[in-house]
């Protein structure tokens, strides 16, 4: 269970800590799928073993936040957890963040709502490779366009060099 724990917290992009007493199996179910649908995970452990699972990894600022019955969410995405947890947050008033770490970076209750309002990993990466067809689509269009378009756009080049 301990090393367990260790793969959690070394592979993990950001852990969540939460109280989660008083929360009905079916809304844990709930909150295990929201985190399953983002690539995460959910884990009750003993606090006592998990503090010994965080001996020596980057994350063992979250020893701090491991007392009463808590609950990680976690995943590989550095954001996906944060949000996940967050949302959940303010839907049930049980699930009560106390805090996270993000690598190294410990994060309080507000550091874990930044993170959560970071954009996530497939976000990014939509947005870049919006960016980048942008041009690609521009050109084709212009080449595609009647004779006429292209020798007005040449020459609109033709003047910005010229000036």
């Amino acid at each position: 269970m301990v090393d367990e724990l260790g793969q959690i917290f070394d592979s993990s992009g950001v852990v969540v800590v939460a109280h989660y007493e008083g929360l009905t199996v079916a809304q844990m179910q709930d909150l295990r799928a929201r985190m399953r649908e983002v690539g995460g995970s959910v884990r009750v452990a003993k606090n006592k073993l998990a503090k010994i699972a965080l001996e020596g990894k980057p994350c063992a600022s979250l020893a701090d936040f491991l007392t009463g019955m808590t609950v990680l969410t976690y995943s590989e995405d550095p954001v996906a957890a944060a949000k996940v947890a967050d949302a959940y947050a303010k839907d049930n008033e049980k699930f009560v963040i106390l805090g996270g770490a993000m690598g190294e970076t410990a994060l309080d209750v507000d550091g874990v709502k930044a993170v959560a309002k970071m954009p996530s990993r497939e976000e990014l990466i939509a947005s870049i490779v919006g960016c980048i067809g942008a041009p690609a689509s521009n050109i084709a269009g212009a080449i595609g366009a009647p004779a006429s378009n292209i020798a007005s756009i040449l020459s609109t080049i033709e003047d910005k060099a010229a000036a």
